[in-house]
């Protein structure tokens, strides 16, 4: 099957497809993502859209993020039908390389953002922030794009991926989107495929009693209560494990015990064996 967008799959090759497009005087914004796209990584097309002329979407499963006893084999992957979807919305590139280009014979570098990935989904997944920062340092400079746009749905990830920015001087400006969520309010991810129908009901605790949990803390319930309240709606809900539920500092990701400036829900657990993060603004 003919893809509609071209696809290049060599670091070279897409430096310089932006290297020509910079060169022609326009902005170009890169969007990383690891395929089997939805709604949620089209919002990040569009809104690197609104941003820059041009819109690159590379599509890359990395390898360095999946714990041993993870999903990694049965990851979905669709390069044919995201080439279809990224073409709708505007993109105008995708990048695709293979395990042997992003991490050949040898290759023996890693970057790490002290502090922040051991909080919050660290703690249960030891090393995988390591190896996202790791294939976005690798990507990011290997675009040189103008704009890189990450979804706010994994909200500890965008914190790595802006303070590593800052700290490299990468020099791509780091943009957040928007959560993208279906009708009845759970947030869009790749994962909700693993979801049996059952399931998939009984996920939407996790985003309610965030709703909830958020309404009881702006009402004046203490925060420890109010947390307390909703961890037992979601472990009612039958979800098999719950990894967190907490308000914490949105730059810092430290706990907070009152509201303040900036704080974000977190919340995290398994239904199934499907495990599902979300999060929504204090």
């Amino acid at each position: 099957m003919t893809s509609p967008l071209p696809i290049v799959r060599t670091p070279a090759e897409l430096r310089a497809a932006v290297r020509a497009w910079q060169s022609a005087g326009k902005r170009v914004a890169f969007v990383p993502t690891m395929g089997a796209l939805h709604a949620g990584h089209l919002a990040l097309v569009t809104l690197g859209l609104a941003h820059a002329d041009v819109a690159v979407a590379s599509i890359f499963v990395n390898p360095k993020q999946f714990g041993p006893n993870e999903d990694l084999d049965r990851y979905p992957r669709d390069e044919a039908g995201d080439a279809i979807k990224l073409a709708s919305v505007g993109c105008s590139l995708i990048y695709a390389p293979d395990v042997a280009t992003m991490y050949p014979p040898g290759f023996a570098s890693f970057v790490r953002v002290s502090g922040l990935p051991d909080l919050l989904c660290g703690r249960v997944r030891p090393g995988h922030f390591d190896g996202v920062a790791t294939v976005v340092a690798k990507l990011l400079s290997a675009a040189g794009a103008d704009v890189a746009v990450f979804g706010e749905k994994d909200w500890q990830q965008l914190a790595i991926i802006r303070r590593m920015a800052a700290d490299l001087d990468i020099g791509t400006e780091i943009h957040g989107c928007a959560i993208v969520r279906d009708v009845d309010g759970l947030a869009l991810s790749s994962r909700n495929a693993y979801l049996s129908a059952d399931e998939r009901a009984r996920a939407l605790a996790l985003p309610q009693a965030l709703q909830a949990t958020r309404a009881a803390i702006l009402g004046g319930m203490p925060v420890a209560a109010a947390l307390a309240a909703g961890e037992r709606t979601i472990k009612a809900a039958g979800f098999v494990r719950l990894d967190y539920l907490d308000l914490v500092d949105g730059e810092t990701l430290h706990s907070l015990g009152r509201p303040a400036a900036g704080a974000r829900l977190m919340g995290a657990g398994v239904i199934g064996t499907t495990r599902l993060i979300d999060n929504i603004a204090l």
